[in-house]
C-alpha cells in the first residue's frame, strides 16, 4: 500500500533565521534550587543543606514548591561499585534536566498540573523508570515542571500555577501539554527535559520554542511511575536545544530490544499535512526541505490520509477522550477539582462518551493504523509541518482555542494513530516566531530520526535570500 503520490509545489524563499536559544531571556520564574544526582557523592555542605524540587514557572514561595520538599538523606548516594572516574564517564554525566509533572520522583507528590490532585495524593515512593534511568545515567535534575491539567490541552496554559513563558516568542503560548519542559530548555535552563506525547503534548511545544523534541514510538520507554492519560496514544518523549544532546538521551531511554534498523531510503513529504499549515509555514517549510535535499534520501510527494485527516482526528478524540475519563473520571466526581477554562469543558465531554461510541472509533483507529503502518515501513521516513502555525498570543478565546486544537490534532493524529515516532526540527521563525519541520518515522525507528537530526540539524537556521 502506496500513499497517493502527488505533484511537488514550488517552494517560495523565505528567511529561516536563526535565533540563539536563550537570547535575550529573563529566566528569573524557573526555581534552580534543585540539585539531585544520586549517580554522585554529596559533599557535606550539601548535606547539610538539603535538597528540594520545585515546580519550575512557580513563584519560589508558592506553598506547592515547599510540599514536595526531599531531603537529601532519602536520596540514593553514588553507587558503590563506581568512582569518581567511571561515574564522571557516564553517557548523561554533566547534563541539567527538568522533569514533566506527571513522572513521579520518590520522597515528592506529582500533581498532574492539578493542585487538588497534588494534595490528595501521597508522595511517590520510587522514581519513575524515565527518571531513575537518566539519574543513573549521570544526569542532574533541577526541578518539575508545570504541564497542562491532567495533560488535556496543546495550548501550554494553567490556570492553577501560570503559563510557562515561551522564551522564543514572548507573549505567545508555549504550547503544550510539556509547556514548562520545553520552556525550560528553550531559556537555558536545562540542558534537556522530559515530556510526553498523546496528541502532540511533545512536538508542538518544540515547535513553538524553537526547540528539538521526540516522540517515541508507542511502548518504546518504560512508562511505569509516569501518569497515564489515555493509553493507547500515550507515549514517553523529550526536548533539547540541539541534536546531539537529544540523541544521548535516546541512548538511555529507548529499550534497545525493540530497535528496528535500517537505513532512510525515501522520505515521503505528506502534501496533504502541508495544505494544513498557514501558507507562510508551509513555504518556510518547504524551503528548509529544499537546503536539505543533498543530504536527504529520495524525496516524493504524496498524501497519507485517503479520506482527509478529520476521520482520523475524529476517533482519535473520542478514543482519547473514553480513556481519560476511565483514568481521571472516580477523581474528578469525587473530588470536584477546580479545572481550568478548556480543561473543564473537555472533562465535562469525555464524560459523556460510551462504550459503544469508543468501542467504533477504535475500529476506525484499527484501519487506521495498518493504512499508516503499510507506508511507515523500516527506511520510509514522512515529513510534515509540525505545527499548523506559530504560536497563538496568550488570551485567546475560547472559539479560536477549540480551532486551534483542530488544525493542530489534523497534523499531530497521524503519529499517534499509528504509534510512530516523530521528531521536531527547529528550522527557522515565520514573524520572528519559531516553526519546525517534523519526520515521522517507523515503529521502532526512533534512533534514525535521532541520526537525521544530527546529519542535517546544521541547516536549521540557515539563512537565505527572499525571493
Amino acid at each position: 500500500m502506496e500513499a497517493e503520490a502527488v505533484a511537488a509545489p514550488e517552494p517560495a524563499r523565505r528567511e529561516l533565521a536563526r535565533h540563539p536559544v536563550g537570547a535575550g531571556v529573563d529566566p528569573a520564574w524557573i526555581s534552580h534550587e534543585v540539585i539531585i544526582n544520586p549517580a554522585l557523592d554529596w559533599g557535606p555542605d550539601q548535606a547539610a543543606q538539603g535538597a528540594s524540587f520545585s515546580i519550575l514557572g512557580l513563584p519560589r514561595a508558592g506553598t506547592l514548591a515547599e510540599q514536595v520538599a526531599v531531603p537529601v538523606g532519602q536520596l540514593a548516594p553514588k553507587p558503590a561499585h563506581l568512582s569518581w572516574e567511571e561515574a564522571a564517564a557516564l553517557p548523561l554525566a554533566g547534563l541539567t534536566a527538568a522533569v514533566k509533572d506527571m513522572y513521579d520522583i520518590a520522597g515528592t507528590r506529582t500533581g498532574n498540573g492539578n493542585p487538588t490532585w497534588l494534595e490528595t495524593h501521597a508522595p511517590a515512593t520510587a522514581h519513575a523508570a524515565a527518571v531513575a534511568r537518566i539519574l543513573n545515567a549521570g544526569a542532574t535534575i533541577i526541578g518539575k515542571a508545570v504541564c497542562d491539567e491532567f495533560f488535556y490541552s496543546v495550548t501550554g496554559a494553567n490556570a492553577h500555577y501560570g503559563t510557562p513563558n515561551n522564551p522564543r516568542a514572548p507573549g505567545r503560548l508555549p504550547g503544550g501539554s510539556s509547556s514548562g519542559s520545553a520552556s525550560a530548555v528553550a531559556a537555558g535552563a536545562c540542558d534537556f527535559a522530559l515530556g510526553s506525547d498523546t496528541g502532540g503534548s511533545v512536538r508542538i511545544p518544540a515547535s513553538f520554542n524553537g526547540i528539538y523534541g521526540l516522540r517515541t514510538t508507542h511502548g518504546r520507554v518504560d512508562d511505569k511511575g509516569a501518569a497515564a492519560m489515555a493509553p493507547s496514544f500515550d507515549t514517553p518523549g523529550w526536548f533539547s536545544a540541539g541534536p546531539g544532546v537529544l540523541r544521548k538521551v535516546g541512548g538511555v531511554l529507548l529499550d534497545a530490544k525493540d530497535r528496528v534498523t535500517a537505513r532512510p531510503s525515501r522520505v515521503i513529504v505528506l502534501e496533504d499535512g502541508f495544505v494544513e499549515a498557514d501558507e507562510p509555514v508551509a513555504d518556510l517549510l518547504r524551503t528548509a526541505i529544499g537546503l536539505m535535499t543533498g543530504e536527504l534520501p529520495v524525496i516524493e510527494h504524496a498524501r497519507i490520509a485517503p479520506q482527509g485527516f478529520d476521520l482520523w482526528r475524529n476517533a482519535f478524540r473520542v478514543v482519547q477522550g473514553f480513556e481519560v475519563w476511565q483514568t481521571f473520571g472516580e477523581f474528578v466526581t469525587r473530588h470536584k477539582p477546580q479545572a481550568g477554562p478548556g480543561i473543564r469543558e473537555r472533562l465535562e465531554m469525555a464524560s459523556k462518551i460510551t462504550a459503544a461510541e469508543a468501542d467504533a472509533a477504535r475500529g476506525t483507529i484499527a484501519e487506521a493504523r495498518a493504512h499508516i503502518r503499510r507506508i511507515a515501513v523500516p527506511g520510509t521516513l514522512m515529513a510534515l509541518p509540525t505545527a499548523p502555525c506559530i504560536a497563538p498570543l496568550i488570551g485567546g478565546g475560547a472559539g479560536e482555542m477549540d480551532h486551534f486544537r483542530t488544525r493542530v490534532m489534523r497534523l499531530t493524529c497521524t503519529a499517534g494513530v499509528g504509534g510512530l515516532p516523530q521528531i521536531n526540527l527547529p528550522v527557522g521563525t515565520v514573524e520572528n516566531c519559531p516553526i519546525g519541520l517534523s519526520f515521522i518515522g517507523w515503529p521502532g525507528g526512533d534512533e534514525a530520526l535521532l541520526d537525521l537530526a544530527c546529519d542535517i540539524g546544521h541547516h536549521c537556521g540557515d539563512a537565505i535570500g527572499i525571493a
